[in-house]
């Protein structure tokens, strides 16, 4: 008899699906837009705590760089239940930059949660890891053709879709989640990933193209949030975070089947 398998980008085990509930959670890149907006909306029901390179104002701080060591994160998981890592280099730095936020410091960040019997761990990867189909229709004139008339069923890019890598930080953003696999299966750990979409400082999108795959803050914060409190037994998942865009083609449908997540905005309500 063959064996059912589960969905390739999510795994749950069968002996509880209790919601879970932390009561301590540390956040890493508060200092941050998406770390920040979290962060400060947990404060409000949660006790929390920050780590990063720099202080956060109003929160007791553990301030290390994470691409350091483990010796430093160490003092900042006593009696934590769930961490949500949202701190990574982006942008047009270098590669050496890249590996050590986002490949050394992210292992030193699982490494230490394991040693600190961490529940869960949350963590930002990107929806930039598929931004390759982009280059290839229908998805180019998706994204860029201001004209183009959607087809019905709409194209969509899933979570088990190839990865289409365009640029080292979405390497080292799949390297975030085939740790995560890695510790979730070696170590019964839960592990969340979420290929994050674009969240802009002023909550609206820049331009057409950004519009395809914005998410606002207040569909982050839920998205974050929901996958804090999963179940229990779900042990590892990767979600795309987006709102519900018109020319929207990465997949919700999954955040919302094993998170619950159903965005409350749309690009829509901008124009686009």
């Amino acid at each position: 008899m063959c064996p059912v398998l589960n969905h390739p980008q999510s795994r749950a085990q069968n002996h509880s699906n209790k919601e879970m509930s932390p009561s301590k959670i540390l956040v890493t890149g508060m200092n941050g837009l998406i770390g920040g907006l979290a962060g400060r909306k947990f404060a409000e029901s949660h006790e929390v705590t920050a780590l990063g390179r720099s202080e956060v104002e109003g929160f007791p701080t553990t301030v290390t760089d994470i691409g350091d060591g483990i010796d430093g994160i160490l003092p900042a998981l006593d009696n934590i239940d769930i961490v949500v890592h949202m701190a990574a280099s982006r942008g047009n730095v270098s590669a050496e930059t890249h590996i050590k936020a986002n490949i050394t410091g992210v292992y030193n960040l699982f490494e230490a949660c394991r040693r600190s019997g961490v529940k869960r761990i949350v963590a930002a990867s990107s929806g930039a890891v598929v931004a390759g189909y982009e280059q290839d229709e229908p998805f180019k004139s998706i994204v860029h053709d201001p004209d183009f008339v959607m087809p019905t069923p709409r194209p969509m890019i899933t979570v088990d879709a190839p990865v289409r890598l365009r640029g080292f930080y979405t390497v080292s953003k799949m390297f975030t989640e085939n740790l995560g696999q890695m510790y979730s299966e070696q170590y019964d750990m839960s592990v969340i990933c979420i290929r994050m979409g674009k969240v802009e400082i002023d909550d609206v999108p820049l331009n057409a193209r950004n519009a395809s795959v914005w998410c606002s803050h207040r569909d982050i914060v839920q998205m974050i949030d929901r996958a804090v409190h999963a179940p229990e037994n779900l042990k590892y998942a990767v979600v795309f975070a987006c709102s519900d865009n018109p020319t929207r083609y990465r997949d919700i449908d999954h955040a919302k089947k094993v998170l619950g997540f159903v965005p409350q905005d749309s690009a829509a309500d901008h124009g686009y």
